[in-house]
């Protein structure tokens, strides 16, 4: 008579064999899982990100920018003062808004902080459509007002609060700007498209010029448009600037660093997953390992069963089943925690949460892959045993 054995009977001694050794089998199901999770974990998280750069990009698309070319070179040189208001004149857009940069003025905590020490900030004059036009948001306080025309207000830009250490504000929250003690009445959040504004403490235009002399045009200028004339606008702007000048006018749209940012985090992507290949080839080392100790403790358990008429495939399959299972509910168990995790790094860096089903799927296969190739040779070295040799072992 033919011994056959059927799937569900073969599930059932494989299952068998894992729950006979409980810690084992976690083990080395934990091993599996962490890094599925860290495969599963990396997509998702890289993928959330995205859809918030992606987002934004859709938002910051119609932004342009228009700074003089000698000041990215080091060299501040204002724009004209007319640069603004000819600007506003183009049809097509719809806000505007200026900044100035006051050379040679550092914000400090501080009169006991030397004022060669600026920590990469700086202090820019700016008006009051600033925030709408560059979609920025305020974090704590609020931002320049009337007020702050006639008295020494500063509005810090969130990498700035954070160098000089104000995490909270009161009615008594100063820095020193120049040499002068300002009232920070506001923190404002990351501003992506505009970095610069980031490190930046802000003042109004009548105190930057009242207290610091400064006169002229703005450095940079932002500018919003209709999001199909986007093109069209940026082509003029130029000309429209500086009509006599051209060469001395960069128009940028800052919509193109989140591009950029992209690219960036999908590099990073690939060197995780590849440390979470290399994780998980680990895991299928130690299942493999864990499969072929198996093999000797149940040395007559093999014998028996190939006594009783059982084939070499059937003890090659019940193990190799018994890993890939092994492989699979560590699988199971790191998918969820890689979505646990996505989760949780999305919400906390406010991003939407984004699980790609091609990252689940990829989890899943990798480890079932695994586990299979991690069997492979215990299953190989239990169907090699011989009745006779197995049972000695009773």
């Amino acid at each position: 008579m033919t011994s056959r054995l059927r799937l569900p009977d073969a599930i059932t001694l494989a299952t068998s064999g894992l729950r006979a050794r409980r810690v084992r089998t976690a083990l080395s199901a934990l091993g599996v899982a962490i890094a599925v999770a860290a495969v599963v974990a990396v997509l998702g998280i890289a993928e959330s990100a995205k859809a918030d750069l992606v987002s934004r990009l859709g938002e910051e698309g119609n932004l342009l920018t228009v700074a003089s070319a000698q000041s990215i070179n080091g060299r501040e040189v204002p724009l004209p003062i007319t640069a603004e208001p000819m600007i506003r004149r183009i049809p097509p857009v719809r806000t505007v808004t200026a900044v100035a940069t006051l050379a040679d003025v550092g914000v400090r905590r501080s009169t006991a902080v030397p004022a060669v020490q600026t920590g990469g900030m700086n202090v820019l004059a700016a008006q009051v459509s600033l925030p709408e036009t560059v979609s920025a948001r305020m974090l704590l306080g609020h931002y320049l007002d009337a007020t702050a025309d006639d008295y020494p207000v500063t509005v810090l830009g969130y990498e700035a609060a954070r160098i000089l250490g104000i995490g909270s504000l009161d009615a008594s929250t100063q820095v020193l700007v120049g040499d002068r003690y300002f009232t920070v009445a506001g923190v404002l959040a990351p501003v992506t498209v505009a970095p610069e504004i980031d490190v930046a403490a802000l003042i109004s235009f009548p105190q930057a010029e009242q207290l610091f002399g400064r006169t002229g045009g703005p450095s940079r200028i932002y500018l919003r448009a209709d999001p199909d004339q986007v093109a069209a606008v940026a082509s003029v702007l130029t000309a429209t600037t500086v009509p006599q000048g051209q060469e001395d006018v960069q128009v940028r749209r800052p919509s193109d660093l989140l591009v950029a940012r992209i690219a960036a985090k999908n590099t990073f992507v690939g060197l995780f997953l590849g440390l979470g290949a290399i994780a998980l080839l680990i895991a299928g080392v130690g299942i493999a390992n864990i499969m072929v100790i198996s093999v000797l403790e149940r040395r007559a358990e093999i014998g028996l069963r190939r006594a009783l008429g059982a084939r070499r495939r059937h003890v090659a399959a019940q193990f190799l089943l018994e890993s890939t299972l092994l492989a699979a509910i560590g699988g199971l168990l790191g998918t969820g925690l890689g979505v646990a995790a996505t989760a949780v790094a999305a919400r906390l860096g406010g991003n939407p949460v984004v699980v790609p089903a091609q990252g689940l799927a990829a989890g899943l296969i990798a480890a079932l892959l695994i586990g299979a190739l991690a069997g492979l040779y215990p299953a190989a070295r239990a169907a090699r045993l011989s009745p006779v040799e197995a049972l000695r072992a009773l």
